[in-house]
């Protein structure tokens, strides 16, 4: 055991000792956390399943590929697969494969041998940590370096591979600009081939490509992210990508049409949802504090903020279509909801049409006005924590999409009262309130659309006018004391803030009706919110939150 005296320090394998502070220092690697007493001391679990057993298993036949590597499949898809592996379910963990942020294999997966810290923050305060095992192998997928490319075409001829899925954010699935062209990376993948491929499309395309010359076997290709028919997404984009290979002579149509089987080529579609907020600073220290080293987040030359271990929210809920032509890990042991298409879908609509997401962006923009920096202390607050009750569970449940499997009223009532308050989740209004134009129309709409159908109009409503205005009012950039603050980035910001020209936060007389083409715009809110019957009481909700200082506040306990 290494020992250090004063000014000395003294590394034996991979434990070091201060002598000031006479504490062992672990190091989270294979070798590091053989030695399980002095981890169990800390209070972090380990794998009970053989690491090194698994890895060697998983690179020999692997199951299930994944690509999209960063937090929230580390610590949520990673946590299925060591937990099948826990329950002697299964043998064989995941095989990582990441597209864009090369610098994630070399910072945080290589050099802690591939393993996660994964630390729950609960919401009385105290943390579940355990080492994850279940992610085998990282793999850059590059096709100009032959050992990576390789080996990517490896994996994918074994007939035994049942699924590849995906976290790469809905941005990865993207082929067009907003004029319809291709981005300029997807032109050069169509016109260079499956043998340079370099957008994660192209790659995925070219690795099914490499599956049919081989093996010809069946495969679940399932997106995982969190997005609107994210099957259907990836699908699209997949088989597009093909199709113009084919067009250009690059592909024969027998494997155009393996592609387009669902028999053979299925795309699953899926609901995921766990708060995962970046890891924080808090828990980095807490860990080092209990003697793991080298616990510090890293910013990679791509921005991408993320550290050895992945601090997230308890809760967390994976629905996936069943439709697993080569077979499937028990998924279900592992808690995630086996079901149909239809169901995935009324789960997906249920979370970001009434139970979740309609709550975060209310939050987010209301929070950014009245000067929170952390969401969860928003819930402390009488009138927000009201706003988001009244949306979810009074104006949002008449009119919810019930998907059976999950109940609306349990899953709304974790999110207010459990998930949201929880103080020890570092998460930002700021954050949440990025790109909000592109959400309102889902996150809102929906519901005014299915009052509209049901009863003529949606003027009973008055949560969600006020959530609309809040956006509007969050639009000028200045606070409810009159300070200036820099909005969250959004595709439509310069847009928006040419509508809002001529508002002046003070003057309700400054307000000549700018807000109406914005309200009135079918493709923000998916309806025409006059049409709707709530046009104007979002215009006068507006005026009354521009009327000086403390007016948002005011309005607030005028409507609530």
């Amino acid at each position: 055991m290494p020992i250090s005296g004063a000014g000395m320090e003294i590394s034996v394998k991979n434990k070091i000792f201060h002598t000031q502070e006479w504490r062992i220092i672990m190091k989270l690697s294979i070798e590091g956390i053989k030695d399980k007493k002095e981890w169990e001391k800390a209070g972090i679990k380990l794998p009970s399943y053989d690491v090194e057993k698994v890895a060697t298993a998983t690179k020999e036949a692997p199951v299930w590929v994944h690509f999209g590597i960063g937090n929230i499949f580390r610590i949520f898809i990673g946590g299925i697969a060591d937990s099948l592996l826990e329950q002697g379910l299964s043998d064989k963990g995941i095989t990582c494969v990441e597209t864009f942020d090369y610098d994630v294999v070399d910072k945080i997966y290589t050099p802690f041998d591939n393993l996660v810290m994964a630390v729950t923050l609960k919401e009385d305060g105290s943390t579940d940590k355990k080492v994850l095992g279940s992610l085998t192998e990282a793999v850059k997928a590059r096709s100009a370096v032959e050992e990576d490319w390789s080996r990517l075409k490896t994996i994918f001829a074994s007939p035994k591979l049942q699924m590849v899925s995906f976290t790469i954010t809905e941005k990865g699935y993207a082929l067009h600009d907003a004029k319809g062209d291709f981005f300029p990376f997807i032109k050069s993948d169509i016109d260079n081939g499956p043998d340079k491929a370099s957008s994660a499309m192209a790659v995925v395309a070219a690795l099914l490509l490499e599956r049919f010359n081989t093996c010809k076997a069946p495969l679940a290709v399932v997106s995982m992210d969190n997005c609107s028919h994210n099957g259907e997404k990836l699908r699209n984009s997949v088989t597009e990508m093909v199709s113009e290979w084919a067009k250009k002579g690059f592909v024969g149509e027998d494997f155009v049409k393996y592609v387009n089987d669902e028999n053979t080529i299925s795309f699953p579609w899926s609901m995921i949802d766990k708060i995962t907020p970046r890891p924080a600073d808090s828990v980095a220290k807490a860990l080092e504090d209990a003697g793991v080293e080298d616990m510090a987040p890293v910013i990679t030359s791509k921005r991408t903020y993320i550290a050895p271990f992945v601090n997230a929210e308890g809760p967390q809920y994976l629905v996936i279509e069943d439709r697993f032509p080569n077979g499937r890990p028990q998924l279900e042991k592992a808690g995630v909801y086996m079901t149909d298409r239809d169901t995935v879908n009324k789960v997906e609509r249920m979370k970001v049409t009434t139970c979740l997401n309609p709550l975060h962006t209310a939050l987010a923009v209301y929070g950014c006005v009245l000067g929170y920096d952390l969401i969860a202390d928003e819930m402390k607050d009488k009138e927000l924590s009201e706003l988001v009750r009244r949306i979810g569970l009074v104006e949002g449940m008449p009119v919810v999409t019930n998907p059976g499997i999950i109940d609306p009223v349990k899953f709304a009532d974790e999110v207010i009262n459990v998930r949201i308050p929880n103080p020890f989740m570092p998460d930002t209004p700021q954050r949440i309130a990025t790109d909000t134009s592109q959400k309102v129309g889902i996150r809102y709409g929906e519901t005014i659309k299915a009052y509209v159908a049901k009863d003529g109009s949606a003027k009973s409503l008055t949560a969600i006018p006020l959530a609309i205005a809040g956006w509007c009012r969050y639009l000028l950039g200045v606070d409810d004391d009159g300070a200036a603050f820099e909005l969250s980035p959004d595709p439509m910001a310069v847009e928006l803030k040419e509508q809002i020209k001529g508002i002046i936060w003070g003057e309700p007389s400054s307000y000549t009706g700018q807000l109406k083409n914005l309200l009135s715009n079918v493709n923000i809110f998916g309806i025409n919110l006059y049409e709707a019957g709530i046009g104007d009481k979002v215009e006068e909700i507006f005026v009354e939150e521009i009327s000086g200082k403390g007016a948002v506040r005011e309005t607030l306990k005028k409507y609530l």
